[in-house]
Formats: structure tokens, sequence, C-alpha cells
């Protein structure tokens, strides 16, 4: 029994956590096959898992951002202009290319299912004073909500008035980031463990049946987010760096996205995000704010569900719109979604918003939610790993362009 256990031991320490968690899929897959029951059953080790990940998130972000902004040298360029502006073109070819997809393949929706008990914003106007509060929320709660927009403020704050602290106080806050990282990387390390959990019970518990009767919706949604991520998405990155962008945005869907699309959390994905960004040597002042910033407002993946969505609304209702007014209205939806981070349901809960931009009544809308639950289960998943991935890819495509 010690023989086998240490021979685990060796295997997972030499194998790389990519073919690990491959691994951990394949075997969710069997057992939920095998037996349902025990699929569901061992799903708590994902949700131990995400857990951790939600958890450890947080104190991350504070204290990397905070330690790296104290240690900032001047004259350093952590970027941060070109990335800002990759995830506005990220999300705006995004709606480009929903809207695109929406004309191409409209898509009607059976609209009889129940009522959603989500609570959506109201406009455009409430999405922005909840953004405004989340920035001058109190840290404590920030950090025990997880409230990036939050955290990130009170940071950076904290880093910029300690940079005239003394050498030892600045150390002490590197010390602690590091100790901090160090929990983050065992926790990664039992991704396989927890994926296994997550992939077994979540095809134990639904098994894909209820998707069918949404397939053409699925085909158009994923369509999208995969056009996104393998031709735009590289092709933005070839006008950074002017070299092949392949093996840099298929690195990051291999150790971002195959992880975010199991956990369905971006917030979760942040330490697996900055994990990735160091071992592509990226600078820390870069990526400790550009991670955590992405996570809350790089939207492409809700910018394609909310326009998807929203749009197969209008043609299953008859409603007359031209190809401009529908891409407006679903650019204005997808941007306003960052000030819907964090909360249940994510981008879906925006798709009211852009309903009554097309004169559609909350019922309805509510409706066309109810519909993006059932599917959640996969267009969640798609979105969280196009979201997630992209963030590390354009902050490094932004720092080897300056490299």
């Amino acid at each position: 029994m010690d023989n086998i256990l240490t021979t685990i031991i060796k295997i997972a320490k030499t194998t790389s956590l990519v073919k690990l968690i491959l691994i951990g899929i394949i075997a969710g897959l069997c057992l939920a096959s095998v037996s349902p029951s025990a699929g569901i059953a061992v799903g708590l080790l994902g949700q131990l898992f995400v857990g951790g990940l939600k958890a450890v998130a947080p104190i991350l972000v504070f204290i990397l951002v905070t330690a790296s902004i104290t240690n900032h040298k001047p004259g350093n360029d952590t970027h941060m202009r070109p990335i800002i502006l990759l995830y506005f073109i990220g999300t705006f070819l995004a709606s480009f290319t929903a809207v695109v997809a929406s004309f191409l393949f409209p898509t009607e929706l059976v609209l009889a299912v129940s009522q959603s008990d989500a609570n959506p914003p109201q406009g455009v106007g409430q999405v922005l004073h909840t953004l405004l509060f989340k920035i001058v929320d109190n840290p404590i709660n920030a950090l025990s909500s997880g409230n990036y927009i939050g955290i990130l403020a009170w940071a950076i704050g904290l880093g910029i008035t300690l940079r005239h602290a003394n050498e030892s106080t600045k150390q002490n806050l590197s010390d602690l980031s590091h100790a901090v990282t160090t929990i983050v990387k065992f926790i990664i390390r039992l991704a396989p463990i927890g994926i296994f959990g997550l992939v077994a019970s979540v095809v134990a518990s639904t098994g894909f049946k209820a998707l069918w009767g949404y397939a053409q919706l699925l085909t158009v949604l994923l369509g999208c987010m995969l056009f996104i991520a393998l031709i735009i998405n590289p092709l933005i990155v070839f006008w950074k760096i002017r070299i092949n962008p392949y093996p840099l945005v298929l690195r990051c869907l291999r150790e971002s996205g195959i992880t975010a699309f199991f956990t369905r959390s971006s917030a979760a994905n942040i330490p697996v995000n900055m994990a990735l960004a160091e071992k592509l040597e990226l600078h820390e002042d870069t990526y400790s704010v550009s991670i955590p910033l992405g996570a809350t407002v790089n939207m492409a993946g809700a910018a394609i569900t909310i326009t998807v969505l929203t749009l197969a609304a209008v043609h299953t209702l008859g409603i007359e719109t031209d190809f401009a007014t529908a891409l407006l209205l679903s650019l204005v939806a997808a941007v306003s979604a960052c000030g819907a981070s964090g909360v249940a349901g994510g981008s879906l809960l925006l798709i009211p918003l852009a309903c009554g931009l097309f004169g559609i009544s909350n019922d309805v809308a509510m409706q066309v939610v109810a519909v993006g639950f059932i599917i959640g289960v996969l267009q969640d998943s798609a979105e969280t790993a196009l979201n997630s991935s992209t963030d590390v890819i354009f902050t490094a495509a932004a720092c080897k362009a300056k490299a």
C-alpha cells in the first residue's frame, strides 16, 4: 500500500498539471457513467476546490496588488493602458461577432419556462450606481464578499500611500505576498482532484439531456466563443506582438481556460491566472493588477451571451431591428456587465437590461434568463473560460509588445 501511494505521489510530482487535469476529467466522466450516485457524492471534492480558490483569491489580490505598488520602482512601465485598450477591443469584437452570428443564424425560443427569482438591474444608471458603491465599499466587507472593484481600490490606495514607508515595512509586505502565493500554488496543485469531482457531479446530475432542446442556440453561442478564442484573440495578439500568437493563446486556453471551464468562476480562476502569468515571466506589477481587473471588466464572453440571447428574444417576438442598433445596444449591455460582476447568474442578469433597450417586457426577458440558466452548464462554463483565459492573453501580449 505504501509503495502504491509513493508511486502515485511521484507520478503527481513529475506529470504536468494540465495532463493531471485531463486525467481528472476522464476519470470524472467514467465515474459518472458507471455510478451516477457516486459521481454526485464526489462532487464535494469539486466544491471544496472551488471554495478554496474563492477563499484565497480576495486576500491574494489585496496583498499582491498592495505589495506590488508599494515596491514599484519609478520608471517601470506597468502597461496598464494598452491592456485596458485590449480589454475594450476584445469586448467590442465579441459583441460584433455575436450580432453577425445572430443575424446569419436567427434563433427562436420557446418561451414557456418558469420565471426566475433573479433580481436584475433596472437600467444602466442602476448598474453605474452599483459600480460606484462597490468602489467605496468597506475593505473588510469587500474582502469577505469578493468585491474585487472595492479590493482593487483599497489595495491601490494603500500601495500608493505605503510607497514612502520604511524598507522593513516594504519587505514584510513582499514576504506576505510570497507566503500567500505559496498557499495558492498548493491549492492549484489540487486542481485535478477538484475538477474530477466537478465533472463527475455535473455529468451525473444533468447528463446534458436538457440541452438538446436548445441545440441551435448553444451552437450559435459556443460557435461565437470559439471564433473569438481561436481567430479574433490570436489576431489581436499578432497585432500587438507581430509574431505567431498561437503558442501563447493555446497555452493560456490550456492552462487557464480548462480550469475556468469547470470552476465556472472568474474569481476562483484569479489565482490560476496569476500563477500562469508568473510562469510566463510577466511583470508582477502588471499582472497583479490586470488579472483581477480583467476578472471584473473583461467581458467578451458576457458580451456574446447577452447579445445572442437578447437577439434570440428579438427574433422570437418578430421585432424589426437593424444591425447597427443591435450592435450598439448589445455593446452597452455588455460593458454594463462589469457593474454586475460577482452577482449570482453573471451575465444572464444583464439580459433584461438589454431586452428593455429593445422594448421587450420584463416578464418575457425573465423567461429568456430562465432559458439561460437551463443551458448554463455549458454556456456559463464556456463564457468563463473565454473571459478568464483572455485576461492572461491580453496581459501577456501587452507585456511582450513592450519587452
